[in-house]
């Protein structure tokens, strides 16, 4: 049996579709930097996005590839790091994966690069720009979509999925979602701002992700998500499942943007990641409804409960020190 090669193992989703791969009986090898897998007996190579020899090592032998890999921050000191592993490596690790003749190919993108601009919940066919993407990661995976639709329309056998905010066990970082989590836990969220996201399992998302390798089209994207929610809502949801109160004021989005301007401002100064990021703001301008009803229909895709997802989430970071 030929390995498949998942790159991101280490990170949230990745892993969670290395676990998944194993436990259908698959061989997974997967593409590290530096540290191990935790808890998973998989192969690990040596490699990085930015080095395609490195690539084109860890590709040899495949069967498929799952690039789920990605630099997900909401700041960095140099944005340009993000479009170097977001936007290069992409194209190099798709580039590696066809000069090794693997057959199938899944491609981690984000809600972020679905256009959700009006009222009602985005979907596959809602049009959007790089105009209109806030801050360097949302910027550098649109450009790599655009790329990997470009490549597929080539020949290449990629899929593209677009997972919204995944919420679960295993958020290692945490991710920025895992981070509303902890900070919740923690104290650290007396407001929120009017805003709204998609939350989705994070084993649902891996599910996703086998189902686009075995039944999506090439070239198409398919949304992986579950529930809209409000931010308020999703506190209310946090209390339930942790015991600790949720908050209950609101504040102005005027008063959460200057809070970002002067945390990122300092950031810039100091070199630390600010505690409220401007981007982050900026996006809570709007609420990031969206449907995955192209995914239910032509790929069997059905998410589960985001409640018990929540409530995973706030066992594992409680039993792993975070909080």
């Amino acid at each position: 049996m030929k390995p498949t090669l998942v790159t991101g193992a280490t990170g949230f989703v990745g892993w969670h579709v290395a676990r998944l791969l194993l436990e259908q009986g698959k061989s997974v090898r997967a593409l590290v930097r530096k540290n191990p897998v935790p808890d998973l007996d998989v192969e690990t190579v040596q490699g990085d996005l930015r080095d395609p020899v490195s690539l084109e090592k860890a590709a040899q032998g495949c069967g498929d590839v799952f690039h789920v890999a990605a630099d997900y921050r909401l700041w960095a000191a140099d944005p340009q790091e993000m479009f170097r592993s977001n936007v290069d490596g992409t194209v190099n690790l798709l580039n590696s994966a066809r000069k090794a003749g693997c057959e199938r190919i899944v491609y981690t993108s984000t809600i972020g690069c679905i256009g959700l601009e009006g009222p009602e919940a985005g979907t596959e066919r809602a049009e959007t720009s790089l105009k209109a993407m806030q801050g360097a990661y949302k910027q550098s995976k649109y450009l790599a979509e655009q790329k990997v639709l470009e490549m597929a329309k080539a020949g290449c056998p990629v899929t593209i999925v677009n997972p919204t905010a995944p919420i679960g066990d295993h958020d290692f970082k945490p991710t920025p979602t895992g981070k509303i989590v902890v900070d919740f836990l923690k104290g650290k969220m007396p407001a929120f701002v009017d805003t709204g996201m998609n939350l989705v399992d994070v084993r649902d998302i891996a599910h996703g992700h086998l189902l686009a390798l075995e039944k999506g089209k090439h070239g198409e994207r398919y949304i992986l998500g579950a529930e809209n929610l409000t931010l308020q809502s999703i506190f209310q949801l946090l209390e339930k499942v942790s015991g600790r109160v949720a908050p209950s004021t609101k504040i102005p989005y005027a008063v959460a943007f200057t809070a970002g301007l002067f945390s990122t401002g300092w950031a810039k100064i100091s070199g630390k990641e600010p505690r409220v990021p401007l981007d982050a703001v900026r996006m809570s301008a709007k609420r990031m409804w969206a449907s995955h009803e192209k995914a239910a229909k032509e790929l069997g895709y059905q998410p589960s409960s985001v409640q018990e997802a929540l409530a995973r989430a706030v066992d594992w970071f409680r039993a792993n020190g975070y909080t």
